[in-house]
């Protein structure tokens, strides 16, 4: 029978990589679900703040390449945490974002992607982000071309719109966008106040740019249906 000898470098070598493997292994199979979260809140936040500054402080004619840039890291993140709904959301935002500036049919493709990431989102958990994926697919209901062209549907995007509302009423976005929605469905007067809680919104923390940006979007649609 061949023993191998304790005092052999290589045995103890290859012994102790074999350890160290399985101890790393162990190591992340006892991450807590909270852990892992929070690793991908970090992606989403850095993909927030960088939508921000593209979104809010960068010149027109600059965003469209930038978006596009960024949608590719957006990419990266959703397939890094295959299954979170939180970096789908993001990604459908931002390919949205980019399709916005880019326009006309070549924007078409993006925001079918964006409206699929949206639906799949939802599918895992629809109150992710206070329901953002609810409030971005009624968004793209309402502002994108209906068939032959399109998908848009009135219709959709106001229960879309509505069941954002119902999970996070206060919000900034959902009241912004659903008055927006109404304004465009010629009901202005229904706008008012939801216009009026968005700038009684609470901040949100780490998204200063954004709150700022979207407080003057609604003083100007409300300044527009009241006429001013």
């Amino acid at each position: 029978m061949r023993f191998v000898s304790a005092t052999n470098p290589s045995s103890i070598g290859a012994t102790r990589r074999r350890a160290t493997q399985c101890l790393l292994a162990a190591a992340v199979l006892a991450l807590s679900p909270a852990v892992r979260a929070a690793t991908a809140d970090e992606a989403v936040v850095d993909l927030q703040q960088a939508w921000e500054m593209i979104n809010y402080r960068t010149p027109a004619a600059e965003r469209e390449k930038k978006f596009e840039a960024l949608a590719g890291r957006a990419h990266k993140v959703s397939e890094s945490f295959a299954g979170k709904p939180e970096p789908m959301v993001w990604e459908g935002i931002i390919l949205s974002s980019w399709a916005g500036e880019k326009g006309g049919l070549g924007a078409l493709s993006l925001v079918k992607q964006a409206k699929a990431l949206y639906e799949a989102a939802i599918r895992i958990d629809g109150n992710a982000l206070d329901g953002s994926a609810y409030n971005s697919l009624g968004v793209l209901y309402y502002k994108v071309p209906g068939w032959p062209l399109g998908f848009g549907d009135q219709a959709k995007a106001r229960e879309m719109l509505q069941k954002a509302l119902a999970i996070n009423p206060q919000g900034i976005d959902p009241n912004y966008f659903y008055a927006d929605f109404l304004v465009q469905t010629e009901e202005p007067q229904k706008a008012v106040a939801h216009l009026e809680k968005a700038l009684q919104a609470p901040a949100r923390a780490g998204r200063a740019v954004a709150d700022e940006g979207r407080r003057t979007e609604v003083r100007q649609l409300l300044d527009k249906v009241k006429g001013k």
